[in-house]
């Protein structure tokens, strides 16, 4: 549930009725459950909403959110804050970056988000990220390195003790990790 105080849900009511009829809003996420998490808010017109959306009913509008975005959003609110003459909207997701398995979404999304909020924040220490390219059908990941990690001498380690390990512990399905990087050291390598 979204939770909107009755000061924001007064200033939604005044933007609403400047826009065309059957306008209402939409509150949604990117890049949901990782560090880069980004909540927002905006019109949401009759013609965009889905039957993956979950409508939120208020007194003089609607509330659309789209079903995957719905644990992010637990417990959120949006405020209308006034400091020193300056009003400001705020949407507080205290969910929206944590990092959830999902076990209805595919194996690939699932290895690609927990990549990119596990694994990646910590190779961007370095300089580098790696990017998932594929799953076989027998259950191996194949990864392709970039930045820092490209040509670094600890990329052996780094995949078999560090993301490999961590890998078959979240996806026990998995049965290893391939490194298809055409390595090449340089000045941009980190080891």
């Amino acid at each position: 549930m979204v939770n909107i105080s009755k000061s924001a849900q007064k200033h939604f009511s005044q933007l609403l009725i400047k826009q065309k009829k059957g306008t209402n809003i939409r509150v949604f996420v990117s890049y949901p459950g990782t560090p880069i998490a980004k909540c927002g808010v905006s019109f949401c017109y009759p013609e965009e909403i889905t039957t993956q959306d979950v409508k939120f009913e208020y007194d003089s509008f609607a509330v659309y959110v789209d079903q995957s975005s719905m644990f992010y959003l637990k417990d959120s609110v949006i405020d209308i804050v006034v400091e020193n003459c300056n009003t400001q909207l705020t949407l507080m997701a205290p969910y929206a970056k944590k990092y959830t398995l999902n076990k209805d979404i595919a194996l690939h999304k699932r290895v690609e988000s927990f990549l990119n909020s596990k694994i990646n924040p910590q190779l961007s220490a370095h300089g580098g990220k790696v990017h998932l390219v594929n799953i076989t059908q027998s259950g191996y990941v194949t990864l392709k390195f970039f930045g820092g990690c490209n040509g670094c001498s600890m990329i052996g380690y780094t995949l078999k003790e560090g993301i490999e390990r961590q890998l078959l512990i979240e996806f026990p399905e998995l049965k290893g990790v391939y490194d298809t990087t055409a390595h090449h050291k340089g000045n941009h390598s980190y080891y």
